[in-house]
């Protein structure tokens, strides 16, 4: 059986390994990659591929986002989650997800996410089921607000809850995760991070800021446009002009 198979993440050199890893495997037929949530919804209609390899944390429309948008009356594919961190993997698995690799992939275990995944095609039922399960965890991690974010401290990787989190400041190509604890680097730009926190407590405040509303303490009027806001942790940043309607939201509440 020749799995008709679809790529899903949004770095570009992610993708050129998997697939050429991928091209390696016999039984393998590549339909098709795509670098973000929408334009994999989008082709997995389209296609309707018997397998995906899908990346969790995705700008926007992340991997579970994707899961979730599955039409339960189509054709579904099988889902294997593809991620750089174990607690994401363990979760999707938990959920039902056939398999999970973590990055970065070694063609051993890549082969064996691929047999398995050939295996469960064969019966569409438990296709049908696993993702259910799936989309079941997906609305459960979008209703609570569980996504994490991920700071970066020199070779460690640290999972945040959005809540701990006080601001992303950024300063030139870095972006710094800053909390109660200290700061962290950022793995996503700041832009990137406003568009997976759009219905969340963050609000930009300028173009170099997102501070969560939830930590702010004082605001201060410096003019008519400029006011000043100071953090519970006593860090302060100045909103911009064109961000001044943000501050006069909070000040309504």
């Amino acid at each position: 059986m020749r799995l008709r198979t679809l790529i899903v993440d949004d770095e570009p050199i992610a993708r050129n390994v998997l697939r050429e890893e991928l091209e390696q495997i016999d039984g393998v037929a590549l339909i098709g990659e795509a670098g973000g949530g929408a334009e994999a919804v989008a082709l997995i209609e389209q296609e309707s591929p018997d397998l995906v390899f899908l990346d969790l944390q995705m700008p926007g429309i992340g991997g579970f986002d994707v899961v979730r948008r599955l039409q339960r009356g189509s054709r579904l594919p099988v889902i294997v989650i593809v991620t750089a961190y174990d607690e994401y993997a363990i979760q999707a698995f938990e959920a039902g997800a056939v398999d999970y690799l973590l990055k970065p992939v070694s063609q051993d275990r890549l082969a064996e996410a691929v047999d398995r995944a050939r295996r469960m095609a064969l019966s569409r039922p438990e296709v049908v089921e696993r993702i259910g399960k799936i989309q079941e965890i997906a609305e459960h991690s979008t209703e609570a607000g569980s996504r994490k974010i991920v700071g970066r401290a020199g070779d460690e990787f640290i999972l945040l809850n959005a809540s701990e989190v006080f601001a992303f400041q950024a300063e030139g190509d870095l972006v710094w995760i800053v909390t109660a604890k200290g700061r962290y680097l950022a793995t996503h730009t700041l832009k990137a991070l406003q568009e997976k926190l759009h219905n969340s407590s963050f609000r930009r405040i300028h173009r170099n800021a997102l501070v969560n509303v939830n930590h702010v303490r004082k605001l201060s009027a410096l003019s008519s446009q400029r006011w000043l806001i100071t953090l519970s942790n006593n860090i302060e940043f100045v909103v911009s002009k064109r961000q001044a309607r943000t501050v006069r939201e909070l000040v309504s509440w």
